[in-house]
């Protein structure tokens, strides 16, 4: 599983002002990534149609001719090949609005012009580190796949990101569709350990990924006496209707509304958009208990055209 850790990412950069461009490259060069241009929307979806098994992060900015960014964005929904590649969109710091529309049409990762350095290999890496896990999660999956649809109903517990990723290929199985169940059911096993067992808020997350000790942190809590004996327990359930997931972990619970979807204001930050991505690509539909700390995530079989919908 380690090799496609080890890989480089492949980035297509789409930007009409070549400066920008040789920008974009330069600051791209001081990390081990493979860099395509495209120097509007209509080129680059030609790179996409052509090459899109071998892209992994889209850069794209907003206002270009020909085809501007939001027309990317949709004719990428509109690709059943094309519609889970991470987009992180260049717009206006003085644009909330663009944010917005951005969000409503998929876009989780966001970059404010003029562009800086360090903030741009930030977002990159987060969204690097949602496809390497992605790529490790499927892989694995593919590996291990065997019958599941005779299984009505099933009850698990897990204590460790480890574990939550393990049981997360195993769970995505059950459903209809795993690879789009895969990375939802991941965000919210990954989210009941960090956030609800380990109780480590967003402010502090974004603190301790600033000075690179979340991975120590996380540790460190886990042998923690207070967190340590903390269960998360997962039931899967299929109906005639549907099949849910819920989770439900030991914490104290958490304000989980704000997070159903990217809050403009959240949008450049890198990392806090686990739920979202879950809500809007993943199920039909996440309902949580007023604590927070239970999530069931549907997927509704006569509705399932609707999430399809959803991407165009």
């Amino acid at each position: 599983m380690n090799n496609a850790q080890d890989l480089p990412l492949s980035i297509l950069a789409v930007d009409d002002n070549p400066t920008s461009l040789r920008l974009l490259e330069s600051m791209l060069g001081r990390k081990d990534f493979e860099v395509r241009t495209a120097v509007n929307g209509m080129e680059a979806m030609a790179i996409l149609n052509e090459f899109h098994d071998t892209i992994d992060i889209i850069l794209l900015d907003r206002m270009m001719p020909e085809m501007d960014g939001i027309e990317v964005c949709n004719a990428m929904k509109a690709n059943e090949k094309l519609r889970y590649i991470p987009i992180i969109m260049q717009t206006a710091a003085n644009h909330p609005e663009e944010i917005s529309e951005g969000i409503a049409t998929g876009v989780f990762y966001y970059l404010t012009k003029p562009l800086n350095a360090e903030m741009l290999l930030s977002i990159v890496e987060a969204a690097g580190k949602q496809v390497r896990r992605h790529k490790l999660l499927h892989s694995e999956m593919e590996r291990r796949k065997i019958s599941f649809g005779l299984v009505q109903i099933l009850k698990c517990t897990f204590k460790t990101l480890d574990e939550a990723e393990g049981l997360s290929i195993f769970l995505a199985n059950y459903f209809d569709d795993p690879d789009r169940t895969l990375t939802g059911i991941s965000e919210l096993l990954v989210n009941a350990v960090e956030h609800g067992n380990l109780g480590i808020s967003y402010e502090e997350k974004s603190s301790l990924v600033a000075d690179e000790n979340w991975q120590q942190e996380v540790t460190k809590r886990l042998a923690d006496p207070q967190y340590a004996e903390r269960i998360v327990t997962v039931i899967f359930e299929r109906k005639k209707d549907a099949c849910y997931i819920q989770i439900t972990d030991e914490g104290e619970g958490f304000d989980w509304k704000q997070f159903l979807e990217v809050a403009p204001s959240r949008a450049m930050h890198n990392h806090g958009r686990g739920i979202a991505m879950a809500n809007m690509l993943c199920f039909s539909k996440l309902v949580y208990n007023d604590k927070g700390n239970q999530v069931t995530g549907i997927i509704e079989a006569e509705k399932k055209q609707d999430k399809d919908d959803f991407w165009g």
